[in-house]
């Protein structure tokens, strides 16, 4: 039997009817079509899912979305402004080559939003420990280090 959520999603209200089982990431990708937050191995190993809940990053593959109910989340398609200038870390990646596929950023990024909310002025251990719970097959993190780094001084 459906059960009514509703929650606000990158600033904006949104309802749906879900199945009581329906997993966070597949509500945000599937009933809301926000496809930037990506699915990688649904053990919450890989930090592909990383949003946003109340202002922390979470895991979202291993949360059901009535979990979500009445919440605040901001997944990756809600950092950019509305006239489409990238978010401080978002430019950060980019500019410092902290990507490859892609298909590790969006978490990568909301991780390390949250990691800077919480460490201003991390230090490169901080760091590492930090994004350690997000897997990046491409890169070896060196950049995505410098990235985090820069988007501090930001």
């Amino acid at each position: 039997m459906p059960v009514r959520l509703s929650m606000t999603v990158n600033g904006k209200p949104v309802s749906a009817d879900v199945e009581p089982r329906t997993l966070l990431v597949d509500f945000i990708r599937d009933t809301l079509r926000l496809t930037g937050t990506h699915i990688g191995c649904d053990t919450a190993q890989c930090g592909a899912c990383t949003i946003h809940m109340n202002g922390v990053a979470v895991k979202c593959c291993n949360m059901l979305a009535v979990q979500a109910q009445g919440s605040t989340l901001l997944t990756i398609e809600g950092l950019a402004k509305e006239d489409g200038t990238m978010h401080p870390m978002q430019a950060a990646f980019r500019d410092h080559h902290g990507l490859q596929c892609g298909y590790c950023t969006p978490g990568m990024v909301m991780t390390a939003i949250d990691l800077l909310k919480r460490h201003p002025h991390p230090s490169e251990e901080q760091i590492r420990a930090e994004l350690d719970g997000n897997l990046c097959r491409c890169t070896g993190y060196h950049n995505i280090v410098k990235a985090v780094q820069a988007a501090a001084k930001a």
